[in-house]
């Protein structure tokens, strides 16, 4: 994937940048392969989604290197040119288009050149409800959760993209919005998005999966809100995967991978007409 030149884009576009936390890459590839992704394949550079290698195996180390300009890295050798950095003596991976930052990071960056910034939380790491569940949420402006946006809620994209959707009505259509949301979907448990699962039964790759065609079926109006007041660039990627009994390992937080393998897409939005 050739990468933009983001000092074109910072400042002429809004930017939208969606995890879906915890999603495997073998299982964002497969399904859509198989056209149970349309929403978000009609969107992906040439059908398909980029392999790439997760910054870190669990949500607050990955999110904390993505906020400092660390997306994921392509899973191919050779240096790859980041779109965001901070400006740091001999880094390797600042490239004439990437789009440097004075800041500790890129949240505050956007903030110190005009942007509103805003997040829409979804695991624990955003639920602001302790020290360590308000830092990520605290780099932003406006931030958002409520436990219908939690992991345990079997409508928690519905409701993101619904505050997503008041977040961008309510902007001054002059003022440039970094929207960021974490989608929490995904992330265990997920048993209650396959029809027929118990929560005896438990999660596995299946209902991994379905959750992922639920975030299909409605991150359309997400990127038609966020795409509303005009040019608009996207990213969408995984933080980590998880494994589901590979080589005996369940969960994240661990070298497998399961874990450190992910989907990624970047892609600009049309404007809304």
């Amino acid at each position: 994937m050739v990468p933009p030149d983001m000092n074109g884009v910072v400042g002429s576009h809004d930017l939208l940048l969606v995890t879906l936390d915890t999603l495997r890459y073998d299982v964002a590839a497969e399904l859509t392969a198989a056209g149970r992704l349309p929403n978000l394949a009609r969107h992906l550079p040439g059908g398909a989604w980029e392999e790439r290698h997760a910054p870190a195996s669990f949500t607050y180390a990955s999110h904390q290197a993505i906020f400092a300009g660390f997306l994921p890295t392509p899973a191919v050798p050779g240096h790859h040119p980041r779109l965001f950095a901070a400006r740091f003596a001999g880094s390797e991976t600042t490239a004439d288009g990437t789009w440097i930052f004075d800041a500790p990071d890129l949240v505050t960056g956007l903030a110190a050149v005009g942007y509103w910034t805003v997040c829409v939380g979804g695991v624990g790491f955003f639920n602001r409800q302790g020290p360590l569940g308000s830092v990520l949420p605290g780099l932003f402006q406006d931030s958002y959760w409520e436990p219908e946006f939690g992991v345990s809620s079997p409508t928690s994209f519905e409701a993101q993209v619904r505050r997503a959707e008041l977040v961008v009505a309510d902007l001054p259509p002059d003022r440039r919005l970094f929207l960021f949301v974490n989608v929490s979907a995904l992330h265990q448990p997920n048993w209650f998005h396959l029809p027929g699962a118990s929560r005896e039964d438990g999660d596995s790759r299946a209902t991994h999966a379905a959750a992922l065609e639920y975030v299909d079926r409605h991150i359309g109006r997400l990127f038609a809100a966020a795409s509303s007041r005009g040019r608009c660039f996207a990213i969408v990627c995984s933080d980590h995967g998880t494994a589901y009994g590979e080589d005996g390992y369940t969960g994240h937080r661990i070298g497998h991978e399961a874990v450190w393998t992910v989907p990624y897409a970047h892609f600009p939005l049309a404007a809304a007409r």
